[in-house]
């Protein structure tokens, strides 16, 4: 008697974690087309020389050139992330600032 009960307990719970993803896979699948964004010219530059050091055969360069390049290729995406003008927001902060409201309000 135990036995059945058991393995009737297994059944139930495989069958209802197999047929979640059955479920979701019914459901019509809605895709929004982000139309791209204009990149500003001194960004595109910077992004034109970042390929251009990728392309570059570094084979015959010493490594202080290879370190320059390095250096280089860092600082311009530093000045990019720099110049994003956006305000970013980590899940911590979102949830300090969600029960901030809850308790202030």
């Amino acid at each position: 008697m135990k036995k059945t009960i058991l393995y009737l307990m297994i059944s139930v719970v495989t069958l209802s974690t197999f047929s979640t993803p059955l479920w979701a896979a019914e459901k019509n699948q809605i895709t929004t087309a982000v139309p791209p964004r204009e990149i500003p010219p001194e960004v595109q530059l910077q992004l034109n020389r970042i390929d251009e050091i990728k392309a570059m055969d570094k084979t015959d360069l010493t490594r202080a050139e290879k370190k320059e390049l390095r250096k280089e290729v860092r600082a311009i995406r530093a000045d990019i992330r720099a110049n994003n003008n956006g305000i970013y927001l980590s899940v911590g902060g979102a949830i300090i600032i969600i029960l901030l409201l809850i308790l202030l309000l």
